[in-house]
């Protein structure tokens, strides 16, 4: 049963700024999805992928999140997908979220924009119309490829433009850091994209300038590893930069022991600009309301707080101002 704590975490209208689609994919979908597209998995059951899901590092998880996806091949397959996130982040008080996913897994494969991107639409359209929700699509680029790659990958999406938010850079962190994606993203803002990017999750603090300054991210997704620069972490907070925290993600790919040990609160207390997000919750254990409640047990959060964060996500949102007025003065009326 829902304590008081949760259910006003739930009340509090919140915007999701850092999940990876093909991160929520469960793994009874994961089994469903395999049946329907005959995909052999090397899992027997759905309590034989939840046991892989004991993650050492980013790398081990990445691994097992590029063989799930394995399983995306149509469009309704990509269209169950996001319906189905959209429905559990509505459940959790979302009112806008801004989703990442990434084409080059996809089109690796020999699955094209038409086929993922038509998925993505209707399931967003839909919930839009039925639940209300205000959903967009950031576009990643996997920094493990060649640069080369994802410039390619930026011109296949030029006919969805008009569908695309943004772009992100995610997948292995470290060894790969962001500046060698600058014309990249210099194109992208050509196009009127808006920029992030993952950085300071596992890589040092300069990935997080390097994604600042090279790239010029608008927000950057983590940015944890940041707090050991003082100099970078007074940078965040005089440019009320956001970052995009996912806490059981970082708990889950050792970033922290324990989540009592995480720096969330102290990044506040610093005055940078956080929020609250789920990553890839399929694997981590929690989405959105998870995220905040386990977050606000073990670091006593108070609901000033969590007011707090909430306000943060949707101030840091992409959404129309007409929209942040409307779920900010929602948020007044609810934490007054």
């Amino acid at each position: 049963m829902a304590d008081a704590r949760e259910e006003f975490i739930r009340s509090l209208p919140k915007a999701e700024l850092h999940v990876h689609i093909e991160g929520t994919l469960e793994p009874e979908m994961m089994f469903e999805l395999a049946a329907r597209n005959g995909v052999d998995l090397p899992y027997g059951d759905v309590a034989e992928v939840r046991a892989a899901y004991s993650f050492d590092d980013l790398q081990s998880f990445l691994d097992i999140y590029y063989e799930g996806a394995s399983v995306l091949q149509l469009t309704q397959d990509f269209d169950d997908l996001m319906s189905a996130y959209l429905q559990r982040a509505h459940a959790d008080g979302v009112r806008r979220a801004e989703i990442f996913f990434d084409p080059q897994t996809h089109t690796e494969r020999g699955i094209g924009f038409d086929v993922f991107m038509a998925g993505f639409l209707a399931a967003i359209e839909r919930a839009q119309r039925e639940l209300g929700i205000s959903a967009a699509l950031i576009m990643c680029f996997l920094r493990h490829l060649p640069v080369d790659a994802a410039a390619d990958t930026l011109e296949l999406a030029l006919p969805h433009r008009e569908h695309l938010l943004g772009v992100g850079l995610d997948s292995s962190e470290v060894g790969h850091p962001p500046e060698p994606y600058a014309p990249v993203f210099r194109r992208a803002a050509e196009l009127g994209l808006r920029r992030v990017a993952h950085a300071g999750e596992e890589g040092p603090p300069a990935y997080v300038a390097g994604a600042l300054d090279a790239l010029g991210a608008e927000r950057i997704d983590h940015g944890v590893r940041a707090e050991s620069d003082d100099a970078l972490i007074a940078r965040l907070a005089d440019s009320s930069i956001p970052l995009t925290v996912c806490p059981l993600s970082n708990l889950a790919l050792g970033g922290v022991e324990r989540l009592e040990e995480h720096n969330l609160k102290r990044l506040m207390d610093r005055g940078v600009m956080v929020t609250v997000n789920s990553d890839d919750p399929a694997y981590f254990g929690g989405y959105l309301l998870d995220n905040y409640v386990r977050t606000a047990r073990a670091l006593d959060l108070t609901s000033d707080d969590l007011a707090t964060l909430a306000r943060n996500s949707i101030e840091a949102s992409f959404a129309t101002d007409d929209e942040r007025a409307r779920w900010l003065a929602e948020l007044d009326a609810i934490s007054a």
